[in-house]
């Protein structure tokens, strides 16, 4: 979407960007292909998406908030005979070799905040030391980020990086999957919302704005399997949400990594020197 709103630029093609991890929306922002907009609900909202809106000059607002995790295959590891990964570091080990998924940060917002997640956990060296030895276990970077957590579920993958959120959708689907919270901790999506500079129809991508800004839209989440927690505080938290009091949230730097310069650089560094290279 990032993508697109750039080549659209001189003629958009669409109103509101809604939805998708924060980090490409404050990007977005900081090109100006986004309108600044100051929602009336704004102070009705959780103190987070309230500060997504500040640090992006209004050019865009928190919907939803998504920790970031793996899913593995319980019935896989139970038939291999395998420990279960509970951490980060887990995940390299050699008997994970070619089994574990993830998507490609370029095109995904979920890999990407994986990516910014191990450099501010780890340092940005160690981090890439890291990556690459993860390579080495990774059998395909999908071009989405929920689709670890699908193939996990269905047998395609042992272990699928993903927000935590979308390992539980499949899990809800009757699939044999479990949701990790990495023991050393990780980061987290703030997904957001974005009206268009230059959008033809401004007036109504407002009124839709609002509306998802509401608990009455925000509310219908559970209905499509969908466990993120609201930003709007009248909007309930959806059943069997994961519980963000008890996950190890990292202090995400969003204004850093959500910047042009540090995406760029990651992104490029990572392609070159993890993607590219040899398992």
């Amino acid at each position: 979407m990032y993508a697109r709103l750039r080549a659209e630029k001189e003629n958009p093609r669409g109103d509101v960007w809604w939805g998708g991890t924060g980090d490409p929306h404050l990007q977005a922002a900081e090109e100006t292909l986004t309108e600044p907009y100051q929602s009336p609900t704004l102070a009705r909202l959780r103190d987070w998406a309230q500060r997504q809106a500040q640090r992006s000059g209004y050019r865009t607002v928190g919907i939803y908030l998504g920790a970031l995790g793996f899913g593995y295959n319980t019935e896989e590891l139970a038939r291999r005979k395998l420990p279960a990964p509970a951490c980060w570091a887990d995940l390299i080990r050699p008997e994970f070799r070619g089994e574990v998924q993830m998507a490609d940060p370029n095109s995904s917002g979920t890999a990407y905040t994986m990516l910014a997640t191990i450099v501010q956990l780890m340092g940005e060296e160690p981090a890439f030391d890291y990556m690459k030895k993860l390579h080495r276990n990774i059998n395909e970077y999908t071009k989405a980020g929920a689709a670890p957590a699908l193939a996990t579920g269905q047998g395609e993958t042992l272990i699928g990086i993903a927000f935590q959120h979308d390992v539980l959708q499949v899990l809800r689907r009757n699939r044999p999957v479990k949701v990790v919270s990495p023991c050393e901790g990780t980061g987290y999506e703030i997904g957001s919302m974005s009206l268009v500079s230059g959008a033809r129809h401004m007036a109504e991508a407002k009124k839709f704005y609002e509306w998802a800004l509401s608990p009455a839209a925000q509310g219908m989440g559970p209905q499509y399997n969908s466990f993120q927690l609201p930003s709007n505080t009248a909007t309930p938290v959806p059943d069997g949400a994961p519980d963000i009091t008890k996950i190890k949230l990292i202090d995400y730097d969003f204004a850093k990594y959500g910047s042009t310069a540090t995406r760029t650089r990651l992104l490029g560094r990572w392609t070159n020197e993890v993607k590219n290279a040899p398992k």
